[in-house]
């Protein structure tokens, strides 16, 4: 066990943990909001940004699953480190990258390290902080997406607006450069799970998570919880741009008033679902957020002020759905496998992201007028996904369950 740090230790830590998964989550979402500049940068298609987008995840996916075999072998800081330094060199080559098939390789590139990242960062927290306040711990960690969102992405596109779609990537790749030097001196070093214990194979613990009927209900609700959301948020601003009339340089707006918005619901959500029963606020959240999935997909030529009502009232309840819902999948773990089965769910999830993003992009297309066409299918087939995990979490048992 780790010798628990002081008071102050443990928030220089987990602030450090924070902006390392901050940055992490920004160059993942800035790539949605930067799709019509990219679109018109590299003359690119509907199912070509698709394939952009999605080389992030699959290749996360893939990084993630690998990574399980090998994390615990090596003492934590230096390799969270020295992850963080190949993907800002990673985020550093999308900046320069000259061309399209330039850029979709960088984008794999900060996938595969990006994956890895955000799993060091959680298994830091585990190894460090105390049980007591580990929930605590993970909260102070999880303010990195709010914070990508209300001012992350305003910002980056701000600077794409105003400078060029490469200054994003150059801001990151600065940012991962303070925080490593940040982490240098905070992070402890963590080598005490090395060599604790032998496994008879590197794969051994997910085949034995693979082989529970209740972890393969979770992860297969996870996946259709993940592929719901994605089916529409990649190029949700391509069709506020190209069919609804939002200015790009209004976009950012988008991003501020709904990541506002979940700063304050998200507690609620969490609180209720504490209170209520989990499955319950589950069902309710994710049938409501069925609403703004029809209306974001089929909208059409519409205000600035009615478009935050829509896009607010869906990053509120698409995100919100996830509170309850991540609750009930841990939970559906043993707890001795917790550890691995987390990490398979990280990789499908990362899979389901992309899978989603790929088949939108080759559904959707820009008719002669710039329009897109299709979006409306892809809202149905979110609709439908999103009906199909509210049917299924009633089969998930949680072994935590009270």
């Amino acid at each position: 066990m780790y010798l628990s740090p002081t008071p102050q230790r443990e928030n220089y830590l987990l602030l450090t943990l924070a902006g390392i998964q901050f940055i992490n989550i920004l160059d993942f979402m800035i790539m949605m909001p930067l799709g019509p500049i990219l679109m018109r940068s590299f003359g690119m298609s509907t199912h070509e940004f698709g394939l952009l987008v999605s080389s992030y995840s699959f290749s996360a996916a893939l990084s993630g699953l690998l990574a399980a075999t090998f994390v615990d072998r090596f003492e934590r800081k230096r390799l969270l480190l020295t992850i963080a330094v190949l993907f800002g060199l990673s985020t550093l080559a999308c900046g320069l990258a000259p061309g399209y098939s330039t850029l979709i390789v960088a984008r794999g590139l900060a996938g595969m390290f990006g994956g890895v990242l955000g799993a060091m960062v959680q298994t830091i927290v585990g190894d460090v902080i105390p049980f007591e306040r580990r929930a605590r711990a993970s909260g102070v960690v999880s303010t990195a997406f709010s914070l990508s969102t209300v001012a992350g992405v305003p910002l980056s596109l701000w600077l794409a607006n105003h400078i060029g779609w490469r200054a994003p990537f150059f801001l990151i790749a600065g940012i991962a450069v303070l925080f490593v030097i940040i982490g240098l001196h905070i992070l402890p070093e963590l080598r005490l799970h090395i060599n604790m214990h032998k496994r008879s194979h590197p794969f051994a613990a997910m085949f034995a998570v693979l082989r529970d009927t209740n972890h393969q209900n979770a992860l297969l609700l996870s996946s259709l919880i993940i592929f719901s959301g994605f089916t529409v948020i990649p190029y949700l601003t391509l069709y506020a741009v190209s069919n609804v009339g939002i200015r790009q340089i209004d976009i950012p707006f988008v991003y501020l008033a709904g990541g506002a918005a979940t700063l304050i619901t998200a507690r609620r959500i969490g609180h209720w679902a504490d209170l209520y029963g989990k499955m319950k606020i589950y069902r309710l959240v994710a049938t409501a957020a069925l609403l703004p999935l029809f209306v974001i997909s089929r909208i059409g030529v519409a205000p600035l002020w009615l478009w935050l009502i829509c896009t607010t009232t869906f990053f509120v309840l698409i995100s919100g759905r996830m509170i309850p819902a991540m609750a009930i999948i841990t939970s559906s773990a043993q707890p001795k496998l917790r550890g691995t089965f987390m990490s398979l769910n990280g990789t499908m999830q990362s899979f389901s992201m992309g899978l989603a993003t790929t088949l939108t992009g080759f559904i959707i297309t820009q008719d002669s007028s710039g329009k897109i066409v299709g979006y409306a299918t892809a809202g149905y087939i979110a609709m439908t996904a999103n009906v199909l995990a509210i049917i299924f979490v009633s089969r998930i048992m949680m072994h935590d369950q009270k």
